[in-house]
């Protein structure tokens, strides 16, 4: 069964409330509307009410079902505010600050996950990532053992062999620019753990670099095997090797003349890519050339599921990230 099919399965079964703070915008409520409708998940929307249903009655989209909050008008903001205030008070926050920034859509989604007032938020259709980011890392914070949050890209290639039958993670392809080799094993490891507690999938971890076991000599290489032996240290638990060249890591007759021996080589279901600017093109262009299903960029290494959105996202992409929001809650729970 295709990974998505699997989540939105799983999910329908254990439905989870899902905040999504840009209530104003029709991607955003025909995504509701989608979600509660399928049974994937409790919507909230923040904002005004009155806007908001104004707005749907233009696009002729049903509020039924769907909760609408309106933060500045919420009975939980002087408890948000304090929250908040407590969290941030050691970075100068001032109780002031605290209520105007909890009353704002985008710090009282996070508030509400904070405070298990619901499961999970996505965000981002339109606001820039960081205004996404930012609440999340201040309020709900990096899950324990976890030094640094990242973003993965679900991968479905079509006709393809390698992988999980073309089923791959990459990462980090959309947060984290240039990691230092502890950064980079900390990446290996989270997503490495989304591969195995959120797809069900034994990870096979590739640390990608330009050479393969030495067959170049560079910097660039010697911080990638540096993460490669950070990461095995920390989790000797993980099926992880590099540093491997990516036909290496995927493609079973090259790996053998490559990296014969290696765990990983030709079966690698997860790849760490060196920095942003590769993990980003990558995607891309698999997304583009093999016309394969990308969703993401996902956030991981949180406490708990706050997600990002594309300003140019549909309001199929947005059900889409729901569900794997959704799932990640449920994931989280199991291993809390």
């Amino acid at each position: 069964m295709n990974p998505m099919m699997r989540l939105k399965e799983i999910v329908k079964t254990q439905k989870q409330r899902i905040v999504l703070p840009e209530g104003n915008d029709d991607r955003v409520l025909k995504a509701a509307r989608k979600a509660t409708d399928e049974g994937l998940a409790e919507i909230v929307l923040l904002g005004d009410e009155d806007e908001i249903c104004k707005l749907a009655r233009d696009i002729g989209v049903t509020l039924e079902g769907i909760e609408i909050i309106n933060p500045s008008k919420s009975p939980k903001l002087p408890e948000y505010a304090n929250v908040l205030y407590e969290l941030r008070k050691q970075k100068g926050l001032t109780p002031e600050e605290a209520w105007n920034l909890a009353s704002s859509y985008l710090y009282y989604g996070v508030l509400m996950v904070h405070q298990g007032d619901a499961d999970g938020e996505v965000s981002g259709a339109t606001h820039p990532t960081s205004d996404t980011v930012r609440p999340a890392l201040q309020v709900i914070k990096c899950a324990p053992g976890t030094e640094i949050a990242s973003a993965f890209f679900a991968m479905i290639v079509p006709d393809c062999p390698y992988g999980e039958e073309g089923f791959f993670l990459f990462a980090d392809s959309g947060m984290v620019i240039d990691p230092t080799p502890p950064e980079l094993a900390q990446i290996a490891i989270s997503t490495a753990d989304t591969m195995k507690n959120l797809f069900s999938y034994e990870p096979r971890v590739a640390m990608l670099s330009f050479s393969t076991k030495g067959s170049a000599s560079h910097p660039l290489v010697d911080e990638v095997v540096e993460a490669t032996r950070i990461a095995k240290e920390r989790r000797p638990d993980i099926i992880l090797d590099g540093e491997l060249q990516v036909d290496a890591a995927i493609i079973p007759w090259i790996a053998e003349r490559k990296a014969p021996g290696s765990p990983v080589g030709g079966k690698a279901n997860v790849l760490i890519f060196p920095d942003l600017n590769a993990g980003n093109i990558a995607y891309k262009l698999v997304q583009r050339l093999a016309k394969a299903e990308a969703y993401g960029p996902i956030l991981q290494g949180l406490r708990k599921p706050v997600n990002d959105l594309s300003r140019g996202c549909s309001a199929d992409d947005i059900v889409n990230v729901i569900i794997i929001t959704a799932a990640q809650a449920i994931a989280g729970k199991k291993t809390a």
